[in-house]
């Protein structure tokens, strides 16, 4: 990035050389790894006048790319929120529907097993590859193939005629929403803050809020399950024409990837440059292998896999349990799991104004040790309005988790196997989502639906232990 401050240009051409210019005296100096600044008359010759002018030109160019007009700001990070809702939209959906797609299709408990493999095993084969599809393709296109390639999953899914359509249609839904997923956290990761993915990955929870509302009014008003997932598929074939039409401004940054500036004396080390690619995203270069020959890695990756897979757990199965299991009505079950996930997006916006104030620990301990308390509180059976303050208070309380175990990610394996563990543990996510809302399904079959708080119950005490023996780990290491 090249930039201005004062009369000092600085120009980080990669990590390991920094081209530092002032444009007032023609002076430059020139910053190798692990040697000091020297000037260019002195072993690094810069060339003429009008290279320095060419040079200058050239990040006078690079910093007006920053001074876009902010209208067209907003409404790319608009989109990307956006989109962002979409992604959760259908888990917000299939909660709701799943009583009524199980007696259409004359289904067992276990039988939504099949569709999280199927919707898995799209979404890891496409965030897997996804940094080598943002290399090879726009950004903009991605976005707009991958949201097209979603709904018209979700539009197939209203028009099947059997179950085993249903699953096959998964694959497609799964690859959109991995694709979908990568994309825009590549984008936001490299152009906008921290503060900007938090609310990102918050405006998930806004999807998977309006989902169970959308599916409720479709099944209250119009008597099925399938114009629920008619709405919402046409929606994101709407969204993906939206990024065709805007492809090219998503590209318009994309040549200042992993790049940073330093300014002030002069001086440029390799410890700001190491600090920025990292801030940018740009990973060390650590063979796969290395990464997972570390016992701590897998332990992590196990962290992830564990509370993605409860997460996606009770926001499935709650509405089933409330209505199947503890008289509620389905009306009043769809509009909570509405306010469910409401109140979860609500703690992971709150979460990013406290953070700094509060440790990681702190964070994760008392977030898993509130929502045993709910899980408990819903073994007790008890009829009535408890049941829903309970989940709602379980789904408060592991909001800040994910956030809080992704920041915690190098001083569990360390900075070296950092990079390589978020993507591995970004994988071991999607197989948790797929994983333990099954075995949830497999547990309501085999015993009956009350055992469901129970099992998660004993899955959040699960967690606790093995967030645990990573802290111990890590003070050992």
């Amino acid at each position: 990035m090249g930039a201005i401050q004062g009369r000092m240009c600085v120009i980080v051409i990669n990590p390991a050389a920094v081209l530092v210019i002032d444009p007032g005296m023609w002076h430059a100096l020139v910053c190798r790894r692990g040697k000091a600044c020297l000037p260019s008359n002195q072993g690094e010759h810069i060339g003429t006048r009008r290279e320095h002018s060419r040079v200058e030109k050239h990040s006078g160019a690079t910093a007006s790319a920053f001074k876009r007009p902010a209208a067209a700001v907003l409404g790319l990070a608009f989109l990307a929120f956006v989109a962002y809702v979409s992604l959760g939209l259908p888990d917000g959906l299939l909660g709701v529907a799943w009583p009524s797609m199980r007696r259409d299709f004359s289904l067992s408990f276990d039988a939504l097993g099949a569709l999280f493999v199927t919707t898995t095993v799209g979404y890891l084969s496409s965030s897997f590859f996804g940094g080598r599809l943002t290399a090879r393709f726009r950004i903009g296109m991605l976005l707009a193939a991958s949201t097209f390639l979603a709904g018209a999953a979700l539009v197939g899914y209203a028009l099947s005629v059997g179950w085993w359509m249903v699953v096959v249609i998964g694959i497609a839904a799964g690859l959109g929403g991995g694709g979908i997923d990568t994309a825009l956290n590549i984008y936001v990761a490299q152009r906008h803050g921290e503060r900007m993915m938090q609310w990102l990955h918050a405006s998930y929870g806004v999807g998977a809020m309006l989902g169970p509302v959308i599916m409720t009014l479709s099944l209250t008003s119009l008597g099925t399950w399938r114009w629920g997932y008619v709405v919402v598929g046409c929606l994101q074939l709407v969204l993906a024409i939206c990024f065709v039409l805007t492809a090219s401004k998503w590209e318009e940054r994309a040549s200042l990837r992993g790049m940073d500036f330093a300014a002030g004396s002069g001086a440029v080390n390799q410890e700001s440059a190491t600090r920025a690619s990292e801030r940018h995203g740009v990973a060390h270069d650590v063979p796969i292998l290395e990464t997972l020959k570390e016992w701590r890695v897998w332990l992590s990756m196990l962290l992830f896999f564990i509370y993605m897979g409860l997460e996606v757990a009770l926001g499935s199965w709650s509405y089933t349990l409330l209505t199947e299991a503890r008289g509620v009505s389905p009306r009043l079950g769809g509009y909570f799991m509405a306010s469910y996930w409401g109140i979860f997006t609500v703690g992971r916006i709150m979460a990013g104004f406290y953070t700094k104030r509060v440790s990681l620990q702190a964070i994760v301990l008392s977030s898993l040790g509130v929502a045993c308390v709910g899980a408990v509180v819903l073994m007790l059976k008890i009829p009535g309005s408890i049941n829903l303050a309970a989940c709602a208070v379980i789904g408060f309380a592991i909001a800040p988790v994910l956030a809080a175990f992704l920041s915690g990610t190098a001083q569990r394996v360390g900075a070296r196997h950092s990079a390589n563990t978020i993507g591995m543990q970004i994988s071991a996510m999607g197989l948790g989502a797929a994983v333990l809302p099954s075995l949830t399904g497999v547990v309501a079959e085999r015993f009956s639906l009350q055992a469901i708080p129970t099992f998660l119950l004993a899955v959040t005490l699960l967690l606790i232990a093995l967030y645990l023996v990573s802290l111990k780990a890590a003070k050992q290491s």
